[in-house]
């Protein structure tokens, strides 16, 4: 195959949409290879420009350097992952296959450049005498732990294996990915008839309605693996049989026995950690990995997980009782099983708060949740969010907004994706296609929040729902409102567990009386959600946290478990999983919420490997950070929404995240006000 040009490929040419935005309607797998291959080449250029330079180590020609250095492979990098994600096909995938092992060997290689280590090592040592700023003194820190955690301190033969452990990972994680994206868009359940309908509301119909004619089923209902079709199938379908049947295809992905079975690869990914962590002189995966935490050590984790689940499980016994008592009251006499809980729960749930998630639905459309988490980012933050219909992104469901600061100045680009699809990996997450950053010249951020709704005429929100929508968004200002100089320093490339951190604090605005009122209104009548059924919402609100506590908290201990073992073969996750399950006394009704076969969050990447207990440290920090505004007396208190801010929202990596909480809340958080929250304590 000949060289693309720049004409050719539009991966090389100057991308100049607004903002710098990718031109994804140009853009084919085939172009990310040659692309990949010229930026990585350029950036090796940059490095060793850097490594060669005659002059003494500096400041700015080494630390602010590497910083400026790789932003086109950074480019190019970004879109390709977005993509795979979000929009991917079997061509892209094959692409990304082929490319992460080489990528992962490329950043090792840059990350353990002998002659640019030596640079950063003088400039670190010398660092307190330089005159840096606050920042750049930060940026120095991180960019020389960046190179000693990547193996850069070691010997030659260290580093040669850390550089071939990086890419069996690479490949491995890939394909972890794509086999857990395969077992979910090949599965639904077809349903066909009012028989096999029976007790779905009118919403979830429609929802399964829409699946079914998007996999060529026409006049049928499908139920896929999606989160958002699958929850509600369980929580009102009358047909047991059913929701067993989708409940074991939902908690088995990634654990069929055939091509995309993921247990071997877990279990060679877990060796490949933790010979990782012994060639950097830790015992475990878990040590290493949490040194560059808040956490600082798993015994530090431990204390909080174990603070939280002995509550936590003894209320989902007590929860799981009413549920009995519940099933007997209906008639039923078997066991709760797993695919019975929310099926139950529902109805205690209605008949204790008298709350129906269907009614409540009905105020709670995409587009008005879309418009409150707009309203209260501006009512926070300042900002305003203009539809740009005239910028083409990667799929026709994808809207994108210009984004406007109080003073009218440009902030950024935020593309909002909400929709499932077949081409999109499953969950909600947020992505960047381009970070904020002064420091090569003014680059504004390109943000994503990426949800999997099932699409209807209108989309109608859970209350969970949009609790996620909300969280997602709050990830997405941490993108859009970082204002600091350096790449390396922008938006979420904070410590693990301190990103949930402003996530986790917004979701707190959708479940407020005053926001509810202004924005939660059927989607037929525009009628305002009524106070009393705002009032039942409240006093509902820790109904079920002993079942969604153990379901988190159980896996968060399961990941420290594995990952604090050091075996040099890996371990048998399903085994590993039925024996620590046992351990902990899991109750036997409850399934984790991310079976290890399919828990990409650690095993699709080393992001949340060791470090799945975050949204629980995090929520420590949201728990107490939003008591600010309920002591201030109002929940969008100016003093303390620019606070939130500048030490939270702007700050990026600048400020260790235990002094940046500090300078908001004016001391260290407690952990009673997630108790409360979760009505844990007694």
């Amino acid at each position: 195959m000949h060289a693309m040009t720049e004409s050719e490929n539009p991966l090389l040419a100057q991308w100049n949409g607004p903002y710098g935005i990718a031109p994804f309607a140009r853009v084919r797998a085939e172009h990310f290879e040659p692309a990949l291959e010229r930026v990585m080449a350029e950036h090796r250029a940059e490095i060793d420009a850097i490594a060669s330079d005659p002059a003494e180590p500096s400041f700015d020609n080494t630390i602010a350097a590497l910083d400026r250095a790789g932003r086109s492979l950074a480019r190019v990098e970004s879109l390709l992952s977005n993509l795979v994600s979000a929009e991917t096909s079997p061509e892209l995938q094959a692409v990304d296959r082929r490319v992460q092992p080489v990528l992962a060997a490329h950043h090792q290689a840059m990350r353990t450049h002998a002659a640019v280590f030596a640079r950063i090592d003088a400039v670190h040592a010398r660092r307190t005498e330089l005159g840096l700023d606050g920042e750049s003194l930060r940026l120095v820190e991180r960019l020389h732990l960046d190179f000693v955690r990547t193996g850069a301190r070691l010997d030659d033969a260290s580093r040669a294996r850390l550089a071939q452990i990086a890419e069996q990972k690479a490949t491995l994680s890939t394909q972890f990915e794509q086999n857990v994206l395969a077992d979910e868009s090949s599965y639904a359940l077809v349903l066909s008839g009012e028989d096999e309908l029976a007790g779905l509301p009118a919403f979830l119909r429609d929802a399964a309605r829409t699946a079914a004619s998007e996999r060529g089923h026409e006049g049928k209902w499908a139920i896929t693996l999606s989160r958002s079709l699958i929850v509600p199938f369980l929580t009102y379908s009358e047909r047991r049989d059913l929701r067993e049947t989708v409940f074991r295809a939902w908690v088995s992905r990634g654990e069929s026995g055939g091509a995309t079975d993921n247990r071997a690869i877990a279990r060679t990914l877990l060796a490949l950690r933790a010979e990782q962590a012994r060639l950097h002189g830790y015992a475990n995966y878990a040590a290493f990995a949490l040194v560059d935490r808040m956490a600082q050590r798993p015994e530090n984790v431990t204390e909080l997980l174990r603070k939280v689940w002995g509550p936590a499980r003894a209320r989902a016994v007590q929860e799981r009782d009413a549920l009995r008592e519940e099933a007997r009251t209906l008639g039923y006499e078997h066991e709760i099983e797993p695919w019975d809980w929310r099926f139950f729960a529902e109805r205690v749930r209605q008949r204790r708060y008298q709350l129906d998630e269907v009614e409540l639905k009905a105020y709670f459309s995409l587009d008005a949740m879309i418009a409150a988490m707009f309203d209260c980012a501006q009512r926070l933050f300042g900002l305003r969010f203009e539809r740009r219909e005239d910028i083409v992104a990667y799929h026709p469901d994808v809207r994108v907004y210009e984004v406007f600061a109080r003073d009218g100045a440009a902030v950024g680009l935020f593309l909002s994706d909400n929709f499932a699809r077949p081409s999109k990996m499953g969950g909600a997450w947020m992505s960047e296609y381009q970070l904020q950053s002064r420091s090569a010249g003014e680059t504004l951020p390109i943000i994503a929040n990426h949800n999997n709704f099932a699409k209807g005429a209108p989309t109608l929100l859970s209350l969970d729902d949009a609790k996620t929508l909300f969280h997602e968004f709050g990830h997405g200002l941490h993108g859009l409102l970082s204002n600091v100089r350096y790449r390396r320093l922008s938006g979420t490339n904070v410590l693990q567990d301190f990103v949930e951190l402003p996530s986790q604090i917004f979701e707190h605005w959708i479940e407020q009386p005053s926001v509810l009122r202004e924005h939660a209104r059927h989607y037929q009548t525009d009628e305002p959600i009524p106070d009393a059924l705002i009032e039942r919402v409240q006093r509902a609100r820790r109904f079920n946290q002993g079942f969604e506590t153990v379901e988190y908290t159980a896996c968060a201990l399961l990941d420290l478990a594995l990952h604090t073992r050091g075996d040099a073969d890996g371990v048998d996750i399903t085994e590993f999983e039925r024996e620590e399950l046992a351990r902990i006394e899991m109750p036997k009704e409850i399934v984790l919420r991310h079976r290890l076969p399919h828990f990409g969050h650690l095993f699709s990447g080393d992001g949340y490997a060791a470090g799945y207990y975050v949204y629980l440290w995090a929520e420590v920090l949201d728990a107490d950070g939003f008591d600010a505004f309920v002591e201030a007396g109002d929940i969008f208190d100016r003093a303390v929404a620019d606070r939130l801010l500048r030490y939270v929202y702007s700050a990026g990596n600048t400020l260790e995240p235990g002094a940046a909480y500090r300078a908001f809340r004016g001391r260290d958080p407690a952990v009673e006000p997630l108790l409360d929250k979760r009505g844990l304590r007694s």
